[in-house]
Order: structure tokens, then sequence, then C-alpha cells
């Protein structure tokens, strides 16, 4: 089986996870690997800086039609899409088309086996706008998101998880609650955009709590080594 991120053999499951940094050092892709393996091949399919548009176009290509059973498909998408249209015009999606694009993603999925259940969205998490418009200035830019506007992604992306059927991951929503403030939401940021290893940590414990009900029933894949017959490993090794 496999966990895809977005995301083969008759004796594995995938997890796909389509979020490029999900497998960086204390990456949340990393610790979800970690907890499944010998039961499932996480595969991370994400792309830096693509938005729902180009995800769109190229899903065909990076999650392919498969006869391998696929325990999970997660879905992050909306910090590139939410970017200020007249500040970062090329990675801008106005929010109705990423709405529709994240169906379109569904749809494609179910057409290639995967069905509802097992597929998670995952919104945005917060800007932390102060920290964010540091690294715009150190690149020549101006500020080109803004906490508020990836909170309407966010949202839009509950909206389309629940009018698709699929489970959803609210980060945005996670990350500020308890009246959080920006100083207090900003320990999962790494830039006030990407994830720390705070926020890496923070997105691998709740993410779990939506896949360990997926793969709790998972088998191991081979026998600990403890039960191979070292008379006759091929007893052990080559049973089905």
């Amino acid at each position: 089986l496999a966990i895809w991120h977005f995301g083969f053999c008759s004796l594995l499951w995938h997890a796909v996870f389509l979020f490029q940094f999900a497998f960086q050092a204390n990456g949340w892709g990393s610790e979800i690997s970690h907890k499944l393996a010998r039961k499932c091949d996480v595969v991370n399919r994400g792309l830096s800086g693509y938005n729902t548009r180009w995800a769109k176009i190229v899903l065909p290509r990076i999650v392919p039609i498969s006869d391998a059973p696929i325990a999970a498909v997660t879905v992050f998408f909306g910090a590139n899409d939410c970017a200020v249209e007249d500040k970062n015009p090329a990675q801008h999606v106005p929010l109705q088309e990423f709405t529709d694009n994240l169906k379109d993603i569904v749809k494609y999925l179910l057409s290639i086996g995967v069905s509802n259940d097992k597929i998670i969205f995952i919104t945005p998490p917060p800007l932390q706008e102060a920290a964010w418009e540091k690294e715009c200035l150190l690149k020549g830019s101006a500020l080109n998101r803004l906490n508020s506007v990836s909170g309407q992604y966010a949202q839009a992306c509950v909206q389309a998880a629940g009018q698709s059927g699929v489970d959803v991951l609210d980060l945005w929503t996670l990350m500020q609650k308890d009246g959080f403030s920006p100083q207090d939401f900003s320990v999962y940021l790494s830039d006030g955009l990407h994830l720390s290893d705070k926020g890496n940590q923070f997105v691998a414990e709740h993410l779990w709590t939506l896949l360990e009900r997926r793969v709790t029933d998972l088998p191991f894949i081979l026998p600990y080594w403890g039960d191979v017959d070292p008379k006759c490993p091929e007893s052990s090794l080559l049973c089905d």
C-alpha cells in the first residue's frame, strides 16, 4: 500500500503526499513514514512553489493509474494560490478557481480508484506577516501574502472537502486556536510561511489522528527478524 502526499506490489500499501518539504530533516512526512515502517510506502509528490492550477495539469503524471493499493492521499495546497494577485501574479489563483481545482483533484483521484475516504485535504497554515515581509524584502519584493487571505483559502479548502466528501486538516484554524497571537503561532513557522521543526511536528501529530484509523489494521511486511527460521529462512520469508 502507499500513502501518497500531493499522497506497489501486492504486499505494499502506498501513502502519497503532495508537499515537497515534507521529507526534509524533521519533516512531517518523515515522521509519518517512520510510523508506517514495514506497513506502507510513503511517497512524496509535492512540488515547491506550485499552485492548484499547475498541480491539476501534472497530477496524472505524478500520481498515475496503478494496480497498487493506496491507503491514503493527502492534498496540501493554498499557501501559493493565496498570494496577493498584484504582488505575486505568477502563483496567485482566484479563490473560486482554487476551490474548483481541489474538487477536480478529487475527481481525478476517484477516477483512478482512490475512494473519498482515503483522501485528506490540508489547509494552508496561518501566515506570520511580519516575518514573511522580511523574507520578501530580502528578495527585493513587497509583502505578497496576508494572513486574512490565507484564512479565506483555508475556509474554501474546508468547504471543498465537505462538498467532496473527504477529510480535512484545518491547520489555519488549529494553529491559531485559543486566541493565539501572531507571536504564539509563529513558532510553527520558520520564516512566517514555511513550517518550522515545531510546525512539522504539529502537522505530523494532527495528521496521524486522521491517518491512524486508515492504516492501523495493515499487516507488517515480512516477519520480525526473531521469527525467521534461521535453519530454513525461506519457509519464513517466502510464505504469503
